[in-house]
């Protein structure tokens, strides 16, 4: 699916680890589907790509930013911007570096079980 872009996320406190799941961003539809275990987990993530983000942006040095305002389905690039915001606001962490297919088959399984 060229048409999607997907990342695996991560929910934990300091009970549990265990409701890692991924988010897939449908370029077309401009829509986000979460997938987590927990339900509140995902409407939290829902309700943070439903309003619109503010926020600053470093260009070329430390001490060059520019504060704008995206709306986080408008586009893949603003949704891989709010992606960047996703942890301080929800306590959801991106796992950048987790493949996520490995995290779609082991969530999907998970879900059969």
């Amino acid at each position: 699916m060229e048409n999607v872009f997907r990342v695996a996320i991560s929910r934990y406190d300091l009970k549990d680890y265990s409701d890692v799941g991924y988010i897939e961003y449908n370029i077309a539809d401009k829509k986000a589907d979460i997938f987590l275990k927990s339900e509140e987990a995902v409407q939290t993530v829902r309700n943070f790509f439903a309003k619109a983000l503010t926020m600053q942006i470093p260009h070329k040095t430390a001490h060059d930013f520019t504060q704008v305002t995206i709306n986080p389905l408008e586009s893949l690039e603003n949704f891989k911007l709010a992606l960047t915001r996703l942890w301080e606001n929800t306590n959801i962490y991106v796992d950048w570096s987790r493949p996520v297919e490995y995290v779609m088959k082991a969530f999907n399984k998970d879900k059969v079980d």
